[in-house]
């Protein structure tokens, strides 16, 4: 569902094992594909993001100069 200028929503349900599907559109928009290694970073404030191979490094980078500010 887009939410505003770009920035979308999904609701999906968690299976018992923990596990749940990325939707369709979500996959599409990403270039996630059947194998593909994804990052899950945890804020216990803020919550939970995924992101992508082709966006991790770019993010540690900012969570890490972050930390040593």
């Amino acid at each position: 569902m887009n939410v505003h200028d770009g920035k979308y929503a999904w609701i999906v349900k968690i299976g018992e094992k923990g596990q749940f599907v990325i939707p369709k559109e979500a996959r599409d928009m990403f270039k996630f594909h059947p194998g593909d290694e994804i990052l899950v970073l945890g804020d216990e404030k803020r919550g939970i993001a995924i992101l992508p191979k082709d966006k991790q490094k770019e993010y540690i980078k900012k969570v890490f100069c972050e930390i040593e500010e």
